[in-house]
């Protein structure tokens, strides 16, 4: 397939570009740099330095003989996008390109602007983008469980049926964002799906939890292959987070009463799952919608595997409640479906004492580069 994959400078796009390349696909990635923009400038860089999307393209070929094409440009910009996805008449588009922090998009009104602006934008270019110059393409776009918020029954996978006085139809299933980043990614869907049932786009919603993880097959070649590995407040994953904290020696920050339970994924996963989606992909007038997670657990649950893993290497890890700078449900029901990925094929990683213990160890060796002062909360939005 030609795949075009927009953010691929990202924790998710750069690891998901060597994967489809390693598997023979023809990859060109597209990003503005928004991310480590945005990193730089509230003091959130990632754990190890990366070098730049064409640098890396340079460095996976010369150890893998895969070639990536870099496209370097603001996806906000119509004419920029149609002229990508003209060049490259992509079969198949991975949608990362948004700004994917929550907290971020909570800091501000200019945050919370761009935010919003960036994101939609980008999504809407993508939609137009297709349905003029490549109708058949597959639009795969990362969504997020987060889009759900913590309702008081199942979460079905993406649509419901409702019986109402009668009569009975399916819609997707309501959606309660806890911030204005995962808003951002429901009006995605929303805009999504208009677009597939009045032009017949052919589209996959990932609703993804939590990632974790910094090794892949690629990314093992070359330390200058490893992912964006984020610990800080605004672009850390709770499971990288907590294990930066232990190597650091800092108590784990459990956010209030830690009964937060949410679905994780390994990275690993996540690029089966974005590959299982694109190599058998959605009907022409169809939104797929998948839930991307293999297992959940709540923040104390999680801590206590972290700690249990650190301990083991002699870490002494505490666990510490702090307030919780967010608003939401410390304590609910949580009952995700997500059998459609494993369906397709997804063979799962989980969690395990290994699995954690190699992540502490090559956290460990970078320990020199940790800053503890981006660990604990610098942004609050529980009012």
């Amino acid at each position: 397939m030609r795949v075009l994959i927009l953010g691929g400078d990202g924790y998710l796009g750069w690891p998901t570009a060597m994967n489809f390349a390693a598997a023979g696909h023809e990859v060109t990635v597209v990003d503005n740099y928004l991310r480590r923009r945005i990193a730089e400038a509230t003091d959130s860089e990632a754990l190890m330095a990366t070098p730049s999307l064409s640098e890396r393209a340079k460095i996976y070929h010369a150890n893998s003989g895969h070639e990536i094409s870099v496209r370097i440009g603001d996806l906000c910009d119509p004419e920029f996008m149609f002229d990508v996805v003209r060049d490259t008449t992509p079969d198949t588009i991975v949608h990362y390109a948004e700004q994917p922090s929550a907290p971020y998009s909570m800091r501000g009104f200019r945050e919370a602007r761009e935010t919003l602006q960036n994101n939609l934008d980008v999504t809407f270019n993508c939609i137009w983008a297709v349905k003029e110059h490549a109708p058949d393409a597959h639009i795969i776009k990362l969504g997020t469980m987060g889009e759900y918020g913590t309702p008081d029954i199942d979460i079905e996978e993406g649509w419901i049926e409702i019986e109402h006085k009668g009569r009975k139809d399916t819609f997707l299933y309501p959606r309660a964002a806890g911030s204005l980043y995962h808003t951002t990614k429901v009006l995605d869907t929303d805009l999504l799906w208009f677009y597939v049932r009045t032009y017949g786009l052919r589209v996959t919603d990932l609703m993804q939890g939590p990632v974790y993880g910094i090794s892949t097959d690629e990314a093992d070649l070359d330390p200058g292959l490893c992912p964006n590995f984020h610990y800080d407040d605004i672009f850390g994953t709770v499971v990288n987070r907590f294990l930066v904290q232990a190597v650091a020696g800092v108590p784990l920050t459990v956010y209030g009463g830690g009964g937060q339970t949410r679905g994780y994924l390994n990275l690993r996963d996540t690029l089966q799952c974005v590959r299982l989606a694109a190599e058998k992909p959605a009907d022409t007038g169809e939104l797929r919608v998948f839930n991307q997670l293999t297992e959940t657990f709540t923040v104390n649950e999680l801590a206590e595997r972290v700690k249990g893993a650190g301990d083991k290497l002699g870490l002494n890890v505490e666990i510490r409640s702090i307030d919780n700078p967010r608003k939401e449900k410390e304590e609910h029901y949580y009952n995700p479906v997500y059998s459609g990925l494993t369906e397709l094929g997804l063979q799962p990683h989980y969690m395990t004492d290994e699995v954690l213990i190699e992540m502490l160890e090559r956290v460990r060796v970078q320990s020199h580069h940790i800053d503890t002062d981006r660990i604990m909360p610098r942004v609050r939005w529980n009012g």
